[in-house]
C-alpha cells in the first residue's frame, strides 16, 4: 500500500527541514511525498532539493494553500493520502507504519489521531495537547472534530467525495472533514497516541477577531453540506480547545 504525503509551502525554509526529515525518517517504505511550492522567495526549494526521498516539486503561484493541497492530491498516486504542512513533523519513524496497519481492514476509509502543538522556536515545549479521542459521529454536533493534520483518507473517498473548498479561506479543512464524515458517513479509525507535532500559529486562532471569522466560516461550512448544527456547535468548538493547553509552557520560552 503506497501512502501519498502533502506538503504546501511557501517560503518555509525556517521550518520544512523538520517536515523532511520526519518523512525521510519513516520506517514504511512505500512513500510518495509531493511537494507543491507558491513560489516561496527563500531557501524552502534549497532545502527541499536535499532530501532525495521527495517524489514529486511543483513550484508556481496558487489560490492560497488548501489551493497548493488540491493541487497536491491531484498530483498523488498512493492508495491513502495525508497532508503534512510545512509547520507540521510527524513524532517518530513509525507513524506512518501505524497508519498503515489501519488500512489493512478494508472497512476503514479514514484514519486519525493525537496532536501537540509545539513553541515556534522550542519545538520541545509542548504548548497544547489535542487528545482527539474515538470516533462518535453525534461529536461534530458538539465542536469535535479530528486533527487534520493526523487524518488520512483513502483515495477512493477524495474521487467520490471531491476536494477541498477553495472559497472557504480557514474553514475549507472543517468543511471537508464535515462532507466526509456526516454527508458520505465515511468510518473512521483511531489511533491513540500522537502522531504529528505542529507550530503553533495559525490564522483562525491568531486573534478574537480572526476568531469570529473563523466562527462564521465553520456555519457556513455547515450550511453547504445542507447539514444542520445545534445552536450552540460553533461556540463548543473553539471551547473545547481550553482543556488543551499547557499554561506553563504557552508563555515560558
Amino acid at each position: 500500500m503506497k501512502i501519498s504525503i502533502v506538503t504546501a509551502t511557501f517560503n518555509s525554509a525556517g521550518t520544512v527541514r523538520d517536515t523532511l526529515e520526519s518523512i525521510a525518517k519513516q520506517q514504511y517504505a512505500h512513500v510518495e511525498h509531493i511537494i507543491v511550492d507558491g513560489l516561496s522567495g527563500d531557501d524552502t526549494l534549497a532545502v527541499v532539493k536535499q532530501f532525495a526521498h521527495v517524489a514529486k516539486i511543483i513550484s508556481e503561484k496558487d489560490h492560497g494553500i488548501y489551493d497548493a493541497m488540491n493541487k497536491g492530491l491531484q498530483l498523488t498516486t498512493g492508495e491513502v493520502i495525508g497532508i503534512l504542512n510545512s509547520d507540521d513533523f510527524y513524532t517518530g519513524p513509525t507513524v506512518l507504519s501505524k497508519v498503515a496497519a489501519a488500512f489493512e481492514d478494508p472497512s476503514v476509509d479514514a484514519v486519525y489521531g493525537d496532536l501537540q502543538y509545539v513553541q515556534q522556536y522550542n519545538i520541545q515545549k509542548v504548548t497544547r495537547t489535542w487528545k482527539a479521542g474515538a470516533f462518535q459521529r453525534k461529536n461534530l454536533y458538539y465542536g469535535w472534530m479530528p486533527p487534520h493534520p493526523t487524518f488520512f483518507v483513502r483515495r477512493s473517498v477524495y474521487e467520490k467525495a471531491g476536494l477541498f473548498n477553495t472559497s472557504l479561506r480557514s474553514a475549507a479543512d472543517y468543511e471537508l472533514m464535515l462532507r466526509f464524515l456526516l454527508k458520505y458517513n465515511i468510518n473512521l479509525c483511531y489511533i491513540p497516541e500522537v502522531l504529528v507535532k505542529m507550530r503553533a500559529g495559525g490564522m483562525s486562532n491568531a486573534s478574537l477577531k480572526h476568531r469570529i471569522k473563523a466562527n462564521r466560516e465553520d456555519a457556513l461550512a455547515w450550511k453547504l453540506n445542507e447539514l444542520e448544527p445545534y445552536f450552540f456547535t460553533m461556540w463548543l468548538k473553539p471551547l473545547r480547545k481550553i482543556f488543551q493547553f499547557n499554561p506553563i509552557n504557552l508563555w515560558q520560552k
